[in-house]
């Protein structure tokens, strides 16, 4: 498959559509992760229906092997899965769970038990089965593109954590007084939850391919071999010819690009660097923040705030490196950095130990701070210096490393527990 020699044309000087793609790829970032940060955000809820069960780790064990069994085999047919139907099924597949979320509390009215966390449990697994077909498939698909644009939508990812703990807060303090008040603002909660994901469903489908930047980046990475890009420029209204001629070239251009293999090998660092940054942080957020830390003055609102600090701090480190002079490219500095933050460990174990709420909150940001930073630093400057099909590649195979951290951290952070009276 090739495009039409007429649409390929060279760089323009003024791309149209820029900040409208921008804003478009931070809602879709806010949708691919407002289900799951809805699910970490009410923890208090499922807290308070399964007290034995250890609901913020356990359903976060359950997520993460769905997500990085998925995605290893996305990483696999990279280069011939359909990209469209890849995202939109993602963003259908969060769509359907969240409001199945809904619909499950509604229907047992708001009861506990065993049969109750198996389907909470199912439908986390969806979630992770959704991130991976939506995170690797965005992070590939914008890696051909101009960086803010990838910049845009990790921005989004964290602003998704940001928004629900502040909507918690909301919620929390206007339903605490009610009836059944905290059940009354989880159904709230969730509603909203489902509306973003519809509206991302909208956006992905038919706002961000129409773009004239989006036509350009997807035209080009086409005539450099990509067939993952086809439905996409179809969608927008670009036509393809399908000679034999055509064909002929781009099997050439596709047999050009770097193997996964040793894409992998040239950026090891890089995928290294995600798979500990992130191993590090869910070691410690969410399970050792909802069940290590003790009990404060915030009572009940203490583990809430502890996940708007983070979200809140993880925000806005993604939009540092906005400004170039204080964004790190070196990959020596950008291993240091993330080797470094495994110091949190014995500082979050005294921490829990011997200090107040406030020296946990300060914690908490830092750590925020530094894997919003260090995850854009990473992902923005490893994709540079490669042609469209080898960018998308590569962006998938950062994702499967982030996720295979995940997973790691996950199960790491029950080492916090084990031993001490309450596995």
């Amino acid at each position: 498959m090739t495009i039409d020699d007429s649409s390929i044309i060279s760089t323009p000087t003024r791309l149209e559509g820029k900040y409208s793609g921008m804003v478009v790829c931070w809602i879709l970032g806010l949708g691919s992760l407002v289900s799951w940060n809805s699910m970490l955000t009410i923890g208090d809820y499922y807290y308070q229906l399964f007290p034995k069960y250890h609901p913020s780790r356990v359903l976060t064990l359950v997520y993460q092997p769905f997500a990085l069994a998925t995605m290893a085999i996305l990483v696999y047919n990279e280069a011939r899965i359909n990209t469209r139907k890849r995202n939109l099924t993602g963003f259908t597949l969060f769509f359907l769970s969240t409001f199945a979320l809904l619909v499950l509390d509604l229907a047992t009215s708001g009861a506990g038990g065993l049969g109750n966390y198996i389907g909470i449990c199912a439908i986390v697994a969806a979630f992770g089965v959704a991130d991976a077909f939506v995170e690797g498939g965005m992070v590939g698909d914008l890696s051909f593109m101009c960086p803010e644009f990838i910049q845009s939508y990790l921005a989004g990812l964290a602003a998704s954590g940001a928004l629900t703990s502040a909507l918690r807060l909301v919620t929390k303090a206007a339903f605490e007084r009610a009836s059944n008040g905290l059940r009354k603002g989880v159904m709230l909660f969730l509603a909203i939850s489902t509306f973003f994901e519809f509206l991302c469903i909208l956006l992905y489908a038919f706002v961000f391919p129409k773009l004239p930047i989006v036509k350009y980046y997807r035209t080009k990475a086409a005539a450099e071999g990509s067939k993952t890009v086809a439905a996409d420029l179809a969608a927008a209204g670009i036509q393809t010819e399908a000679t034999e001629r055509a064909d002929a070239n781009a099997n050439a251009k596709q047999l050009e690009r770097l193997s996964n293999k040793q894409l992998f090998f040239q950026n090891i660092d890089y995928l290294f660097d995600l798979f500990l940054i992130y191993v590090l942080t869910l070691s410690i957020f969410p399970g050792f923040l909802y069940e290590n830390t003790g009990s404060h003055k915030l009572g009940s609102w203490y583990a809430l705030v502890l996940i708007a600090v983070y979200n809140m701090f993880d925000l806005m480190a993604r939009c540092i490196p906005l400004i170039e002079k204080i964004k790190l490219k070196s990959r020596k500095g950008l291993m240091i950095a993330t080797l470094s933050r495994f110091l949190f460990i014995p500082c979050f174990y005294f921490t829990a130990k011997y200090g107040d709420q406030g020296w946990m909150i300060m914690l908490v940001s830092f750590l925020g701070l530094t894997n919003g930073y260090l995850t854009v630093c990473v992902l923005t400057v490893a994709p540079q210096g490669y042609k469209g099909p080898e960018q998308n590649a590569l962006g998938n195979l950062l994702v499967l490393c982030l996720l295979a951290g995940l997973f790691s951290g996950v199960a790491l952070d029950w080492l916090w527990i084990i031993g001490n009276g309450k596995f």
